[in-house]
């Protein structure tokens, strides 16, 4: 019975997590909590909780993180200034008259916003509340409009810049080093946050493309259901479009390409780079003349608000995994994972089919932070590509965010849907993308090259 004391641990610490508890104050007051049982019947050493301090300070200083404070502040300001509305108007003017123009200028401007922040729910609420009116006045099915939004949403997971990855990257990193460590070898390789932005951008745009020719092929097939938008001043000439495009759409492309590009041509560190894009995001917001204090505090607001909560849970789940280790998790995890019949194909299929169940009830920096560094080393140190698996689990964290009964996504769309909106046609709108996220897998599975391929010719 000790022997499973620490799955008991994971259970009861999901269970207060399912009961509605603060995320990082429950990582940190129920591992503390069994670490004191644990030692008063004299199965976890002290020791374990002697090492948090180091770890924590650890977490604090490290350079990667810096980066995402100033991820948000530019998701946050290209959101609030309202750069994203007036990105969405004028991609829509343009695209619009085309069969599902509208549904595919969602998607654009929904995977530029989801990518400079990241966050679930702050897109699929923002994209809805600016989005989900147009279309469905437009004539768009309610299925097929919540179903876009939704699955739009869900882009901040694997299309980078985005602040998932940068946690991933660094996770993955330290798992990759760890179980070389675990095999003797003292000289290890490293992976970048830079690397798993490379190895995310092939998948994340077959991805975009998939979501896009499904709109397409559904206009195109029963236009009654996604009908283009008639416009008074439908035609417009070519120097009317030209100038839609490079006010709308050219300016965050081209600071996405800044940010991301920078990165990739080893020209700047990742916090570097969010640097660059937090400030082009204010000089772009300053152009446009949408900069005031009003908005400049709003932003501050909220990034305060998401990284402290981000840094909060790091506390609280390096204390989780201190005390997790303390009762030989990590050594029972590992006899689980590699007793199974099948090997390093069975111990995934494990792996994977519990990230999304836990992304069910838990956010994605929780499942970063609690469960990849339990299992990440033990699956890297079976022979899997660290870029592949960490592409692998964004999509796995995305996928089960949309799927129903229980994806955050769905409930963040129903929150800003008209009552009008069944919450069945949400259900069935999410379900095709649902499958091409699937596909995606499945296709990484027998193509891990579509991960691997890019970062591989970066580092040469």
């Amino acid at each position: 019975m000790l022997d499973l004391l620490p799955l008991l641990f994971f259970v009861a610490v999901c269970l207060a997590l399912m009961a509605g508890y603060p995320v990082a104050l429950t990582l940190a007051g129920v591992s503390l909590m069994f670490a004191g049982l644990g030692n008063a019947i004299g199965v976890f050493d002290l020791a374990y909780i002697n090492l948090i301090p180091n770890r924590i300070y650890g977490v604090l200083v490290n350079q990667n993180l810096f980066a995402v404070p100033l991820f948000v502040f530019m998701g946050s300001m290209l959101e609030k200034s309202r750069i994203a509305d007036d990105l969405l108007k004028n991609m829509a003017l343009v695209f619009g008259r085309f069969p599902g123009g509208l549904g595919i200028s969602v998607i654009v401007v929904g995977m530029l916003l989801a990518a400079s922040t990241g966050i679930v729910g702050a897109t699929v609420v923002t994209m809805g509340i600016l989005s989900l009116p147009t279309m469905l006045k437009t004539g768009y099915r309610p299925s097929l409009a919540c179903g876009t939004l939704c699955a739009t949403g869900t882009l901040g997971q694997i299309i980078p810049p985005s602040i998932c990855l940068v946690l991933l990257g660094e996770v993955i990193s330290n798992a990759y080093q760890q179980s070389q460590l675990n095999q003797g070898v003292f000289a290890p390789d490293f992976v970048s946050i830079g690397d798993l932005f490379a190895g995310a951008i092939i998948p994340g745009l077959l991805l975009v493309l998939g979501y896009a020719s499904y709109v397409f092929i559904v206009a195109l097939v029963t236009p009654e259901e996604a009908p283009s938008v008639q416009q008074a001043h439908a035609k417009l000439s070519k120097l009317e479009v030209l100038k839609a495009l490079g006010k709308g759409l050219l300016p965050p492309i081209v600071l996405m390409i800044a940010v991301l590009g920078s990165i990739l041509a080893g020209i700047a560190t990742p916090t570097e780079a969010a640097s660059v894009g937090a400030l082009g995001a204010i000089l772009l917001a300053l152009a446009k003349g949408k900069l005031g204090f009003k908005v400049l505090h709003e932003v501050s607001i909220e990034t305060l608000r998401i990284t402290s909560m981000v840094y909060l849970i790091l506390v609280g789940a390096t204390i989780f995994s201190s005390v997790f280790r303390g009762f030989g998790g990590d050594i029972l995890i590992e006899n689980l994972l590699t007793d199974l019949p099948g090997g390093v194909i069975s111990a995934t299929l494990i792996v994977m089919l519990l990230i999304f169940l836990l992304g069910f009830i838990l956010d994605f920096i929780e499942i970063t932070f609690m469960v990849i560094p339990m299992v990440g080393p033990i699956l890297l140190g079976m022979g899997l590509d660290p870029i592949w698996l960490g592409v692998m689990i964004a999509i796995n964290l995305q996928t089960s965010f949309l799927t129903p009964p229980f994806g955050f996504s769905l409930f963040y769309l129903r929150s800003v849907a008209p009552d009008d909106i069944a919450t069945a046609d949400i259900y069935r709108g999410v379900i095709p993308f649902v499958i091409m996220q699937l596909a995606l897998m499945l296709l990484l599975t027998l193509q891990p090259g579509l991960a691997t391929w890019l970062p591989s010719v970066i580092n040469q």
